[in-house]
Formats: C-alpha cells, sequence, structure tokens
C-alpha cells in the first residue's frame, strides 16, 4: 500500500508540473542571455532608474511569451512589492477603445482603492488614467502596461497606444507598456505618430533547441530527492528516466512529435506521464511511443477502420480512377469502369470470392478474374447504400452543389482520404481481404 502511495505521489507532482508554466520555464531562465534575463533587467532598470520604456515580446503561439513575462513579474512584485502596479489587457476583449479605457480605469481603481464609476465616460476615463499615471510617476510607482494580442490594438484609430504612449512622454510619468504578439511584424502596423513615441525593443521567442529540449525534459519529469516522496523510489525512478532520456529510440520520438509544432506548449501536450503503469510505478521508452500514436491519431483512418469490405472496395476503385486520370466520375462510372467488387472471404481456412454485379468487363476485371473464382453477385442498390455510407462517414463527397436533383448515382464525387491514408487504413484493418492490397499496388 505504501508503494501505491508513493507512486500516486509522484505522478502527481508530475502532472502538477505539467500544468504550471512558471516551474516549465525556470530552467530556460538561467542564463543571462536568456529572454527571461533581458526582460527583468529592462523593466527593473525602469522601476530603479524611474524611467518609462516600452518593449514586444514576438513569436509564435506557444513558446512561452506569456509564461516568462508572469515568470518576470512575480519575481518583480516580490523585490519591488510598493513600487509596481500590474494592469493587463488583451487584444481580444479590450480592442474597443472605450472598453479598453474603462478597463485600465477599473484596474486601477481596485489597486490603489478607489471607487470605480461605470458610468464614466471616455473622455473621463481617459483624463483619470493621465492623472494616475502623474501621482505614481510623482510617488516612484510603476505602472506596468501588459497589452495581449498587441496587433489588435494596433487596428483602427490605435487612440489606446497613442493616449498611453503620448502620456509617458511627461518627465513625471513612470510607466512600461509590454507588448505581446504572434505577428512578427507587430510594431509595422502602427501608425507614424504611435511609432514614434514606442521604443523599438523587441525579444523574439524561438522554439527550443534540442539542448534545450532534452534540458527540459529532465527538469520536468525528475523527480525530487529531498521530497515526502521515498528518497529510493526517487533515485530508482531518476536513473530510469536518465536511460530513456538517452535512447536514441526517444530522441526519434521527440523529433518526430515536435516536427509539426516545435514550441514548449506543444511539448506539454506529450502526455506521456499519463500513460505510466501504475504497476511498476516508472515511465517506460513504450509511455511515449503509446502517447505518440495516440497524439497522430487521424479521423479518417478511424473511419475506414469502421467501413465494411464492401465499402472498402469502392474507395480502392474510386482511387484507381484517379490514378488514371479520370477526374470526374460518379458511381455508375466508377461500378462499369472498375468492374471492382473482389471479396476474399475467410472461413475455416477456406475462402469463397465474391462478385457485384456490373455492366461490363475490362481486361483488368478479366486477369483478376482468372486468378480467383468468382461466383456470387451482390445486387447493385446493396452497393449504392454503401456508396452512400461513405457520403455519410464523408470518406467521399460531391464535387459540387449542382444537380442535387439528380439520384445520387449520376452525381459527381470525389475521395477525401488521400493513397497514403487508404493504403494505411487498408493495412490496419484486420480482416482486409489481399486482393485489395493487390489492387492498391498494381500498375496502371
Amino acid at each position: 500500500m505504501g508503494r501505491e502511495n508513493t507512486v500516486e505521489e509522484a505522478l502527481n507532482l508530475l502532472r502538477s508540473r505539467l500544468c504550471n508554466p512558471s516551474f516549465v520555464f525556470k530552467p530556460l531562465s538561467d542564463s543571462p542571455d536568456s529572454n527571461y534575463s533581458k526582460l527583468k533587467f529592462i523593466i527593473s532598470s525602469s522601476v530603479t532608474e524611474a524611467c518609462n520604456n516600452s518593449i514586444l515580446l514576438l513569436g509564435p503561439r506557444g513558446s512561452g511569451k506569456i509564461a516568462v513575462l508572469e515568470l518576470v513579474l512575480k519575481d518583480l512584485l516580490l523585490e519591488f512589492p510598493d513600487l509596481i502596479s500590474v494592469i493587463k489587457l488583451s487584444g481580444l476583449l479590450h480592442s474597443d477603445d472605450n472598453c479598453a479605457f474603462k478597463e485600465i480605469s477599473r484596474q486601477l481603481c481596485a489597486e490603489h482603492q478607489l471607487l470605480f464609476s461605470k458610468m464614466a465616460s471616455f473622455d473621463d476615463n481617459s483624463q483619470f488614467m493621465i492623472a494616475m499615471l502623474r501621482e505614481c510617476g510623482l510617488a516612484h510607482k510603476t505602472i506596468i502596461f501588459v497589452l495581449d494580442e498587441f496587433d489588435l490594438f494596433a487596428q483602427g484609430k490605435q487612440r489606446v497606444l497613442y493616449s498611453l504612449l503620448d502620456a509617458m512622454q511627461s518627465v513625471t510619468s513612470q510607466a512600461v507598456v509590454i507588448g505581446v504578439s504572434c505577428r512578427l511584424d507587430a510594431d509595422q502596423l502602427l501608425e507614424k505618430r504611435v511609432r514614434s513615441r514606442f521604443s523599438h525593443r523587441k525579444l523574439l521567442f524561438l522554439p527550443p533547441s534540442k539542448e534545450d529540449l532534452q534540458r527540459l525534459l529532465e527538469h520536468i519529469l525528475s523527480l525530487p530527492l529531498d521530497s515526502t516522496i521515498s528518497h529510493d523510489y526517487a533515485v530508482e525512478f531518476n536513473a530510469k528516466l536518465q536511460n530513456i532520456l538517452a535512447d536514441e529510440k526517444f530522441k526519434q520520438i521527440i523529433i518526430t512529435y515536435m516536427d509539426s509544432d516545435a514550441t514548449v506548449n506543444h511539448l506539454l501536450r506529450f502526455r506521456a506521464v499519463s500513460y505510466m503503469d501504475l504497476g511498476s510505478g516508472f515511465l517506460s521508452l513504450e509511455n511515449f511511443k503509446t502517447a505518440l500514436s495516440n497524439i497522430q491519431r487521424q479521423p479518417k483512418l478511424e473511419c475506414i477502420k469502421d467501413c465494411s469490405i464492401l465499402e472498402l472496395h469502392i474507395l480502392v476503385c474510386m482511387k484507381r480512377l484517379e490514378v488514371k486520370g479520370q477526374s470526374s466520375y460518379n458511381f455508375n462510372s466508377v461500378m462499369k469502369g472498375q468492374l471492382m467488387m473482389f471479396l476474399l472471404l475467410s472461413f475455416h481456412y477456406h475462402y469463397q470470392v465474391c462478385q457485384f454485379t456490373c455492366l461490363s468487363c475490362s481486361a483488368e476485371y478479366k486477369s483478376i478474374r482468372a486468378s480467383f473464382q468468382m461466383s456470387e453477385y451482390y445486387a447493385w442498390n446493396v452497393c449504392l447504400r454503401a456508396f452512400e455510407h461513405l457520403l455519410q462517414r464523408e470518406l467521399i463527397c460531391f464535387t459540387d452543389n449542382r444537380g442535387q436533383n439528380q439520384s445520387v448515382e449520376f452525381r459527381p464525387a470525389k475521395l477525401l482520404i488521400s493513397s497514403h491514408e487508404l493504403q494505411q487504413g487498408l493495412k490496419s484493418y484486420r480482416s482486409c481481404p489481399a486482393i485489395l492490397l493487390k489492387l492498391m499496388d498494381r500498375e496502371v
């Protein structure tokens, strides 16, 4: 029972770390060249030297801009508890000028224990902000404005940005404006009057290198030796983790996972911890393989696994029509041109091959028919129902909305899956007839 409690405690610790951006980005802030160190220096110098400043944090979504900023603000609030006020706005919520000034006034009133008036006009809120900047400057208190989705504030007349930056030109004001945006050209969106008042300092957040990823994973997944978790268990857990991190197969898994998105936020979604075996109590390479396979799940392949043999035949024949250069086809042309529908059914190690009725025979059909004995025929309407099921599953669709009054079998259709997806789906299908794979690989 004690072992199970230890494993549960370790698992809860790892999960809490994955949900704590401050902990995740802590190792990336040790270097003096890190964005954490640079941002902290800029803001702290503005506080200590009583000067105004403005800076942009730019980088793709999930690269840690907000997480690093929150880490810096947390440390500065501990270092200068009475000298900093933080006002946070989001371009998704406050891009409207009136709404932005009202929110600034509300947060300033809450910060300094003043009475906020919901009925205040745009000009009242604007004048109140300027007056508060002046009063805080005289009291040697810095107001930090955090503008998330900064590029959305740069739309329209940009009155919020202009009012903030213009008020910062005053000798008595003491403020820092921090813009956060995923657009690298965010500063180019500013009007000339706003751009001339902006300091043009920028910090670029790039995806972590392979070395940083290795260090990050070790930092997140290693258990502390001085906690309530059993010391012997933590030592053994960390030793097994080091073996996994050094494994070339593990490195390949991480490279494959990070190919689509190399940001830290994407890495945190790689929840291999969720697949940890509670019986053994340790992470294994299989946990990471399982996590990768679940993340790479493709809905189209899942749909193929639920298809009937007949529906698979229709998909294969439609794909072969496309390979042969036929860009437009309908249900009738699929049935006539390919004479598809070969079913190889297994029953007590004996196979019976069934054929669906069609109007004419092609040379390809004859060659395959010579290899397989065909005796039974499926009704045309059964094939049509299978075709309609594929439409419902969205594995195929009609090429346009014209001809909606036509019968289904006469409307032009097209596949919504690639050759590779179809090939993978057939291979993963448990009872897929060998003839279907043969048809997919057959030369045109």
